[in-house]
């Protein structure tokens, strides 16, 4: 059972909101939607006019009734609008634009001074007809299409120059009003640059076809480009894909009683959803990841009633008024969800019928969103100078949807029941010997718009199929089956939708048999371009290149036929009129300037015409080609303009000419049709390609984290709840504890050496000293990012692990001040200390670094020991690190707070750090040696260790140092001074279709050069075991990887002989250790896009490269011929003493 997409909730909005809610609470001048001060004269405005003074000449009755045209009532919808406009135009700072903007009269909507040229709005013509479009989508900058232009007038041309780079029409004279446009041609960039700056568009197109003498042509409104959300119109009748952005949603911001409210809607998927009692960290944190189209700010976020929006001043709110002071955002009230559902419906001029399905997930059990600092300090967010988590989570070669989906997964991790299914997922996928599909990736938001719209062509749907067939292939294949099963409670959790297995199964056969019906697949070769050896080739291929090979002969028999016969009377008429007239004058000799002519394809006219000169015979004499001389007539053009003077048709070839131009209109009006037709029936299952869609995009997640995490040589930690019955922290039996062993930094490659590994075993809170240097940021960002993967269900950088599922994790490191909020660091510091322990709770992990540090010591001092009291009695697990060695003197009230700290050694005299986590108290700095080595002069560091010694003379006894030397030596090896961050290290469109009489032939020659694989190299393996005297005897067993799929990660770091099947029948034999990085190579040379593969894996690389040698010799005496016989030469290559121990052949 599933729920239909849009069918599942329906709201009641009110029709009509009056603009004197505007004018009760008027905006701060900061946000896009402050009422102009002369607009707002009075505090009750029924009706304004919006006109300038201008001089008008006696007796002049034009001006007169241009002048009573402008002094139009502007009502309250017309009147917010407008001044939603002048606010953005007030923003722009070209001095072209400007001069523009001056020239504005702000009495209609497109912003017209109807006393200036051409900017009369009498009913009927242009601008009238344009004012009509504004009207609907008066937000929206308004493109028209005007012959072989997209034109904009008024306030859109303003924007149109800001934002577009276009120039004005007719410059920058100022009895004009302003115009400016962009060519047909270039309207993608057009719209690019529009809602790249924030703005959405309203294009309207001309009706084609011929019309009548002096009556204008129609036009309507064809689509709409958001940010976010692309123009679609016309897609489907092009050979080209489109990229989709991600989708933009718009965003409402409320305060609740759990804490703040965000709710969330996406145009182009009618859904929306809500996610109540955020902290407002995890607020920003979500405002900084997310691209919106619109921000609504509610008014229950004002804290006082004098109207102000520069709530929490002091305190809390301060976080998000800075993140939204620098954006644009309007107000709104009353109720959160159905008050933004009507602020979408009016910006995009959504009808009320139009139903929004919520897509929101129960919160319940699911640990808190990160906050912003955790987010931003683990790199989950990408920021300067952290690394990036997600870039070794992920192979560099995985990008785009996948990368979305882990990103949030981080930022809102899930609840235990969804990360222990992903977790058992990756498990499975780690194991899996079969190859595995591509995992074909595509927008949700795509697949709904262009379905939506009918603009869905050949090439979608065959993208379409290949998501359809790859669910179809793990469905089929026992081990991918048990993967594909997993994935559906994750992939609900992300789309919302609740399918049922077999449902979604049987629904993808049935729509990629429909799809199989309709779309003519690759391969097929029963609709070739009409020819003529009289007509260019490249008039047949420009006009029937836009219908053939889009759709299956069989359904457009009829119009095919007459296209061929069309063709091939064309080549007739052709044949009978122009060819004579070619051969008489190839038969013409003349030394210079002699007849020339010949038979060309006119591409801007669509036609095959005659062109010559000098051909017409000096005195008729009834010689072959002078009759058909006589019927040339010059070629028109489709105004009946002539075309030139070397250009001649006749009436028979016009009348081919036209037949043929008829019928081919004909099939690609079928053609589109049932394009359109089959959009329509695949809308009615667009739940299921939704759904099937997003389980590929966590598929293809899932499988590249499993492959990078293998190399890394990460694991898999242990999972478990927490024990809700037991108050004690320290439970006996594991339970409440977080055990990391071999841990080391997430963005350092732990398996080449290039990381200290620390074991931490996490009880209750602890307190943490160390050097400056020492390794205590490092040790707590890696704490942080593991239990973050771990709860996620990810893979872990360690040697094992166990990890409960928190209800939180919080990671506070050092500050900056806020000048924008007037906030100091220690400030902002204490901000954020406050969100967090008001968060925290005996389930949350709390990690802070060097608490208190942005003030005075002994108070700061006092500060920390208060917030370690108070942590320590929550009960959460935790890390508190500082340099404020006075809070140990403290009389603190802890039960459970234990005290560690980062190990240092002596070296030649030197006190240097071990990096590694041990027990006890360290109140080593080493501060002068960390700025002796930052470039520090010597002068200053001798100078400071003079004053330290004097002003600390008690401190550093030698009686104590040493007794710090005693306890805090670790014998570690020391391998660098720095605690530096390391920087991180660095589809086709054709549908599967396994029943091809090609696909056929494949696998029989796959399946002979296998035997020959397995009968070669077994024989070797026999040699080489009887050489051991043992009996055991490893099968090999070769594994396939098709057309459309690659290497399962199990193959990772394992050395495999391969066998490449070319295109050409010849064999290419190989040894690797990164076997997809192989395959992805191969593919990525012309002509190799779809080869296929046969590998096994052994053990080691000496044995490897010794079957490889054998099967390149011994593949050709079977009949086989190979690329690369040549590397069959180096005979003596890893013919070392062999190690058969342990020794398997998968």
């Amino acid at each position: 059972m599933f729920w239909l997409a849009a069918r599942s909730v329906v709201v009641s909005l009110p029709k009509w909101r009056s603009f004197s809610l505007l004018l009760r609470t008027p905006a701060s001048k900061c946000i896009s939607f402050a009422p102009s001060p002369l607009l707002l004269r009075s505090r009750h405005v029924e009706r304004i006019y919006c006109f300038k003074d201008h001089k008008v000449s006696k007796g002049s009755a034009r001006g007169t009734k241009k002048l009573k045209a402008s002094s139009t009532v502007l009502h309250d919808k017309d009147l917010s609008h407008i001044i939603w406009w002048k606010e953005r135009l007030q923003q722009c700072r070209k001095p072209s634009t400007i001069q523009l903007i001056k020239r504005l009269m702000y009495s209609n909507l497109l912003g017209l001074d109807v006393n200036l040229k051409n900017g009369s709005l009498k009913e009927g013509n242009l601008n009238w007809e344009m004012l009509q479009f504004k009207s609907k989508f008066p937000r929206e900058v308004l493109l028209c299409r005007v012959g072989d232009f997209y034109e904009a007038i008024g306030i859109d041309a303003c924007i149109l120059v800001e934002y577009a780079g276009l120039n004005p029409f007719g410059g920058l004279r100022t009895d004009s009003i302003p115009r400016a446009g962009c060519p047909v041609v270039n309207l993608r960039q057009t719209l690019d640059d529009l809602t790249c700056n924030g703005y959405s568009v309203c294009i309207v197109e001309e009706v084609q076809g011929p019309t009548q003498a002096r009556s204008r042509k129609g036009r309507f409104i064809s689509g709409h480009a958001h940010p976010g959300s692309p123009y679609v119109f016309g897609l489907v009748g092009v050979d080209h894909d489109l990229d989709f952005p991600e989708p933009m949603p718009v965003v409402g911001i409320s305060r609740s009683a759990r804490g703040y409210l965000i709710v969330s809607v996406l145009e182009t998927m009618k859904t929306y959803s809500s996610e109540d009692g955020l902290t407002e960290e995890a607020l920003v944190a979500k405002l900084r990841t997310c691209r919106y189209h619109h921000l609504f700010l509610h008014t229950s976020l004002r804290h006082n009633p004098s109207g102000t929006c520069r709530w929490g001043e002091f305190g809390e709110g301060g976080l998000l008024w800075g993140e939204c002071n620098a954006r644009h955002f309007e107000w709104f009230e009353g109720n959160p969800v159905t008050e933004l559902l009507y602020k979408v419906r009016e910006l995009y001029g959504i009808d009320d019928g139009v139903v929004f399905r919520n897509v929101t997930v129960p919160s319940e059990n699911r640990p808190r969103p990160l906050h912003l600092g955790t987010a931003t300090q683990i790199g989950a967010i990408p920021t300067e100078g952290i690394p990036c988590l997600l870039k070794v989570l992920l192979p560099s070669n995985c990008m785009g949807l996948p990368v979305l989906y882990v990103r949030d997964l981080l930022l809102n991790p899930p609840a235990y029941e969804i990360a222990s299914t992903i977790q058992a997922t990756c498990k499975l996928m780690s194991n899996v010997t079969c190859s595995i599909p591509e995992f074909t990736c595509i927008s949700p938001a795509k697949l709904v718009k262009l379905l939506e719209l009918r603009e869905a062509n050949h090439i979608e749907f065959c993208r379409i199929k290949n998501v359809l067939d790859e669910i179809l292939h793990m469905h089929r294949n026992s081990e991918l089956c048990e993967i594909l099963k997993s994935l559906m409670d994750p992939t609900w959790v992300a789309t919302g939708l609740k399918v049922d297995f077999e449902t979604l199964v049987n629904e993808c056969e049935w729509a990629s048999g429909r799809i199989c019906e309709m779309i003519s697949l690759d391969g097929e070769i029963d609709q070739k371009l009409s020819s003529s050896s009289v007509i260019p080739s490249e008039f047949f291929e420009d006009m029937e290149c836009l219908w053939k090979g889009r759709v299956k002969r069989v359904h457009i028999e009829e119009e095919f036929a007459e296209v061929e016969r069309a063709a091939q009377a064309l080549s007739s008429a052709v044949t009978e009129d122009f060819l004579p007239i070619i051969s008489r004058i190839k038969a013409t000799t003349a030394p210079l300037g002699g007849p020339k002519g010949e038979i060309l394809y006119a591409r801007e006219h669509e036609a095959v015409w005659f062109k010559g000169k000098r051909f017409a015979p000096a005195i008729w004499a009834g010689t072959p080609g002078e009759e058909q001389i006589k019927q040339l007539k010059p070629a028109i053009d489709s105004k009946g303009r002539k075309v030139g003077e070397e250009w001649f048709t006749t009436i028979k070839v016009e009348d081919a000419l036209m037949r043929y131009h008829g019928a081919s209109d004909k099939a690609k009006a079928k053609v589109l049709e049932l394009l359109r037709g089959l959009s329509a029936e695949l809308q009615s299952k667009i739940n299921i390609l939704v759904f099937a869609s997003m389980l590929l995009v966590i598929a293809k997640a899932l499988f590249a984290h499993v492959s990078e995490g293998r190399r890394r040589k990460w694991v898999f930690p242990t999972l478990f709840r927490f024990n809700k019955s037991s108050k004690d922290v320290k439970s006996l039996d594991g339970t409440n504890r977080m055990k990391l062993i071999g841990l080391s930094p997430y963005w350092l490659e732990a398996a080449e050496g290039s990381a200290v590994r620390n074991t931490v075993d996490m009880h209750s809170l602890v307190l943490l000293t160390g050097p400056n240097g020492g390794g205590k940021s490092s040790l707590l960002r890696s704490i942080c990012a593991s239990a973050l993967l771990g709860i996620c269900g990810f893979m872990v950088p360690a040697e094992s692990a166990m990890i409960p599922h928190f209800d939180s994790i919080m990671l506070h490191m050092k500050s900056y001040d806020s000048p924008a909020d007037g906030k100091s660091s220690f400030q902002v510091e204490m901000s954020e200390i406050r969100s967090l322990i008001t968060g925290a709770s005996s389930r949350s992990l709390v990690l802070v670094d060097e608490i208190c540090r942005g003030t005075e010591t002994a108070k700061g001092t006092c500060i920390a020991g208060s917030i370690v009291e108070t942590l320590d009695n929550i009960g959460c697990l935790g890390i508190v690190s500082t340099h404020l060695h006075g809070i140990f003197d403290l009389p603190l009230d802890t039960k459970k707070t234990e005290c560690k700290a980062m190990g240092t050694e002596c070296v030649d005299g030197q006190t240097r750090p071990t990096w590694r986590l041990i027990d006890g108290i360290c109140r080593e700095s080493l501060a002068f040696e960390t700025a002796k080595r930052e470039g520090i002069p010597e002068t200053i560091i001798q100078r400071a260790e003079d004053l330290y010694f004097s002003a600390y003379a008690v401190e550093v006894s030698s009686e104590r140092i040493e007794e710090r030397k005693k306890q805090f030596y670790s014998g570690g090896t020391v391998n660098s001074f720095h605690e530096a961050h390391f920087p991180p290290r660095g589809t086709t469109a054709g549908a599967l279709d396994h029943n091809t009489n090609s696909g056929k032939v494949e696998v029989i020659e796959r399946k002979d050069v296998e035997s020959a694989i397995t009968i070669i190299c077994q024989r070797k393996l026999i040699e080489l075991y009887k050489q051991k005297n043992t009996s055991e005897l490893l099968a090999v067993h070769c594994v396939a990887i098709g057309a459309r799929e690659q290497p399962p990660p199990s193959t990772i770091g394992s050395s495999c002989v391969y066998v490449m099947l070319r295109p050409d029948k010849r064999l290419y034999v190989g040894v690797t250790d990164d076997l997809e990085g192989r395959v992805r190579a191969h593919r990525s040379k012309e002509g190799m896009h779809h080869v296929s593969f046969l590998y096994f894996i052994v053990q080691g690389k000496s044995i490897a490269c010794q079957l490889e040698t054998l099967l390149i010799n011994q593949l050709p005496n079977k009949g086989f011929q190979l690329t690369n016989v040549a590397d069959g030469k180096h005979r003596n290559f890893g013919t070392a003493n062999l190690s058969l121990e342990s020794m398997p052949v998968h």
